[in-house]
């Protein structure tokens, strides 16, 4: 292995996506991680999304990449012991069990923790570790629910849609968490002590909501569904073409707007006292939209394209994945990695994030059929023999 973690080992005992993605970024940065999952069952997301050939999902094939998978029953005390060894033998673990859990089979961060000092363990859950809801389940949905997201998501009036993807929480939790396990990481370092990292998902996207919380303690504001539209700012959302496509224009101060009315060849408007600043635009929010409607309206999206390209005004077409797979921007940062997978032939990917000019991250492999480590990695760390290893899975262990 290779890569700036590459002298880190993970052991990744979560589910689906949320505490998984945070092994994943890992990984792509070299750090070794070994998925442990249910023996004959496997991680759920192996059956969550399209399912290819070889029985697994598109979404297992790619966001478990890079690990070797092992089989372990840890509701089992042998499978428990076995995992006590591995923690000996690793520098994170990575979990999103309910709270107690891990702690009934005998795999609680007290226990571990006194196998490896040094061990940063990485909790996720629906609402945390604490408080009255902590034993509450929940998906991504209902942290986008629980977080303020859902409530935001939408046109006025109507049913709140959901915010782009299912997963998001799940991945922003992952994100969070690589940051936390890194932190814990330096720490350790220093230390030689370990820690908790402890998030529920729907504090992940509470936290990037910008100013919902500010606004409404000090000025008891409370921000209501505005569909494409954004607050304070204007003209800041999504407006239709002739042809029928949709641009997004980004209009976020006053130098904006004046390269915008020069797009549109109205310059006076940047002067106009009702448009010339943004407090003044925001009172005058349909007004300005109605104008920028119009414009759009009356071109195809590439004259609106060209037109904002020529006058520096932010703009760009709502990209379906048909446009993202023959766009040059894509094309040349490489965003679409073409790999190979052993068990359904080619794939394309996202490439891993984000690039580093001396250790960029690397994408070695899809994800693992089930148990398809157990021999290298019991063997390896444990030195189990190739008889040991059989009798464990004849017994179903592993």
């Amino acid at each position: 292995m290779s890569g700036a973690l590459s002298d880190i080992r993970v052991l990744d005992v979560a589910t689906f996506i949320a505490a998984p993605f945070c092994g994943t970024i890992l990984s792509d940065f070299g750090a070794e991680v070994i998925k442990v999952e249910q023996p004959k069952i496997g991680d759920s997301l192996r059956r969550f999304g399209t399912v290819t050939e070889c029985g697994d999902t598109l979404v297992w094939l790619s966001e478990a990449r890079n690990r070797e998978s092992v089989t372990l029953d840890l509701r089992r005390e042998e499978g428990a012991e076995l995992f006590r060894r591995l923690v000996e033998k690793c520098d994170v673990v990575l979990e999103n069990f309910r709270p107690g859990t891990m702690e009934g089979w005998g795999l609680g961060y007290d226990v571990l923790s006194r196998i490896n000092p040094k061990l940063v363990m990485l909790r996720v859950s629906a609402y945390g570790q604490t408080g009255p809801m902590r034993q509450e389940p929940g998906f991504a949905r209902i942290a986008h629910a629980f977080s303020g997201l859902a409530y935001l998501s939408g046109e006025p009036g109507r049913t709140p849609v959901v915010p782009g993807s299912t997963s998001l929480a799940d991945y922003m939790t992952g994100m969070f968490g690589a940051i936390g396990v890194m932190v814990a990481l330096r720490h350790a370092e220093r230390t030689g002590k370990g820690q908790l990292v402890d998030i529920g998902l729907y504090e992940s996207i509470f936290r990037v909501l910008d100013e919902i919380a500010p606004a409404y303690a000090k000025y008891g504001y409370q921000r209501e569904r505005m569909g494409a539209d954004t607050v304070n700012v204007v003209p800041h959302s999504h407006y239709r073409t002739r042809d029928e496509s949709w641009v997004a224009l980004a209009c976020s101060n006053d130098r904006m707007w004046e390269r915008l009315t020069a797009a549109m060849e109205m310059p006076e408007l940047a002067s106009d006292a009702r448009y010339a600043t943004a407090p003044a635009r925001n009172e005058h929010r349909s007004e300005v939209n109605a104008i920028v409607s119009e414009w759009v309206g009356n071109l195809d999206v590439e004259a609106v394209l060209a037109a904002c390209a020529l006058h520096d005004a932010p703009c760009s077409k709502l990209l379906s994945i048909a446009d993202i797979f023959s766009d040059p921007q894509y094309a040349a940062r490489q965003n679409l990695l073409q790999v190979n997978d052993p068990r359904v032939g080619p794939l394309t990917v996202p490439a891993p994030l984000p690039q580093l000019s001396e250790t960029p991250p690397v994408f070695r492999s899809t994800g693992p059929a089930l148990g398809s480590g157990n021999s290298a990695v019991l063997g390896r760390l444990l030195g189990l023999e190739e008889a040991d290893i059989r009798d464990l899975a004849a017994r179903n262990i592993i």
